[in-house]
């Protein structure tokens, strides 16, 4: 592996994309509603009713 040139920048690239993922997956989770949240928690309990 050592013998090919530029194969340190996949596992850089892999970094990169890892950490940008979880950085807006963090964003996103502190960010969103409490309504939506709140909606989204309730979905495994609805049997498919519509709300009123």
């Amino acid at each position: 592996m050592e013998s090919m040139e530029g194969i340190a920048t996949y596992p850089m690239i892999s970094l990169i994309i890892f950490f940008a993922f979880f950085t807006l997956l963090f964003l996103w989770v502190f960010t969103a509603s409490k309504q939506h949240v709140k909606e989204m928690s309730e979905l495994p309990l609805d049997d498919n009713q519509p709300k009123p």
